[in-house]
């Protein structure tokens, strides 16, 4: 999750809003590949939940990165919360319970991406080994109860940990006990934006099920294979989902913001401190529902970047695009995410070849399909098609889109080789979740404790 800012320009009216996403178009030269992964923190020693405070906690994790990588420290309330790395390198933040995120730089290519994740996870495991922390790559927390999960010292947290329970029944699950692989992608026009954004959307259930790996919680099978998909069924659903307009054939910038204006708030930063905002939408706070609650209630295009940042649709409008329904997992899958969808979006025969097929997905099909997902995986039917027999024709699209783009590393290879972990998943026919859960009724013996071994980084 990106650092709140406190940019304070004033808000005029609503166009400034519509130009503030729209100033994100770019032309295709100037396109990056933003990566985000989150793992969650255990110690070796009985795979353990590893708390904020204490000589090797999550704190002494931060502190340890910041020497190693000599990053700016992000500071709440003068405690430590995250890093910021200097211009274009990225930032190490932390979800509500601990887990552990990368927001990579904004980058060219797939195999510059490897190269952060591996220079990443090696940089932390030279800091974590000797504090005997290691890292889990799942979707889903398989072990820790709600009660037993540690609370990280944020105070936006805070706000949303006390809001979450009033809007839907798996907020704090989502805060405390997910993680996931996120790519940040650009577009050149408002057209084009539309056309990633409903591409998106419509397969984001795909990317869900081609990367279930949540099948437990609280030490035992949950009846999911992505548990994380179930849990944003039912978070919040004034911010999360597939917005009623996303889908038309005339969308744009002033639609987005026209839904995210009657969205509730989380909080607003004043004088340095988080102030609850909850019982109002940036709409009213714009018509000064907060008058005489804050100093300086007026809005700012700060309060407008912060408010953008905790809206939750499964593809999220900034000045870039946010893809956002997968699963965490093992190392081979942060590179396949946002190989996956690099080669959908940034290569125009992919993208007309996947909005072709997708056209005609209603927003009730989706919704139908994002509501199957978490059960049924592959097996999920829309049109009469099995996503697995989708994942085979969307997973040559985007084969295709990487090797038009022809990126090559040093060795000669393009990106299409980033695909593998799902060429392997639609050629088996069942999900990582599916062979989660065939170990442990077999080789596991009924345990989720081989988890911390088997798919630690």
């Amino acid at each position: 999750m990106a650092r709140d800012t406190t940019d304070s320009r004033p808000i005029g009216q609503v166009r400034d809003l519509v130009d503030y996403v729209a100033a994100g178009c770019k032309p295709a030269s100037d396109w990056r590949i933003g990566t985000e992964h989150e793992k969650f923190a255990f110690y070796r020693d009985g795979n353990r939940p590893v708390p904020y405070e204490g000589p090797n906690g999550i704190k002494a994790l931060l502190d340890g990165m910041q020497g190693l990588l000599g990053w700016q420290p992000i500071l709440d309330e003068g405690r430590i919360i995250g890093l910021g790395g200097p211009t274009g390198q990225g930032a190490i933040s932390l979800e509500p319970g601990g887990q552990f995120e990368l927001s990579g730089a904004p980058l060219e290519n797939i195999h510059q991406t490897c190269r952060e994740a591996n220079a990443h996870l090696a940089q932390l495991k030279e800091v974590a080994d000797p504090l005997g922390i290691a890292f889990l790559g799942m979707g889903g927390s398989p072990k820790w109860t709600l009660a037993e999960t540690p609370h990280m010292p944020k105070s936006r947290y805070a706000i949303m940990r006390r809001y979450m329970p009033k809007v839907g029944r798996h907020g704090l699950d989502m805060m405390f006990r997910t993680c996931t692989i996120q790519v940040n992608l650009d577009f050149s026009s408002e057209d084009d934006m539309r056309r990633k954004m409903q591409v998106g959307m419509r397969l984001q259930p795909l990317a869900t099920a081609l990367f279930a790996s949540s099948p437990f919680t609280n030490g035992r099978p949950n009846g999911f294979q992505s548990w994380r998909g179930e849990i944003w069924r039912d978070t919040d659903n004034h911010r999360a989902g597939v917005p009623a307009r996303v889908l038309d054939s005339d969308f744009g910038f002033a639609d987005y913001v026209e839904w995210a204006l009657d969205v509730p708030m989380y909080f607003v930063i004043r004088d340095g401190r988080y102030h609850d905002a909850t019982h109002v939408t940036f709409r009213q706070f714009m018509a000064g529902a907060l008058k005489g609650e804050v100093t300086d209630p007026e809005p700012t295009m700060g309060d407008w970047i912060n408010h953008l940042g905790t809206l939750f649709p499964d593809v999220r409008l900034k000045r870039f695009l946010e893809m956002r329904g997968a699963d965490g997992g093992p190392w081979r899958r942060i590179n396949a995410l946002p190989a996956f969808w690099v080669g959908l979006m940034y290569d125009q025969a992919a993208l007309d070849a996947a909005d072709a097929m997708t056209r005609d997905w209603t927003r009730e099909e989706v919704l139908a399909l994002r509501d199957a997902v978490p059960v049924q995986g592959l097996a999920a039917r829309i049109k009469g098609r099995s996503l697995r027999d989708i994942a085979r024709e969307t997973l040559a699209m985007s084969r295709a889109g990487l090797k038009a783009r022809n990126r090559r590393n040093r060795e000669g290879y393009d990106e299409s080789h980033f695909l593998s972990p799902l060429d392997e998943v639609v050629a088996r026919g069942t999900t990582l979740a599916e062979e989660m859960l065939a170990a442990y009724h077999t080789r596991f013996d009924g345990s989720v404790e081989p988890l911390f071994n088997e798919f630690a980084y």
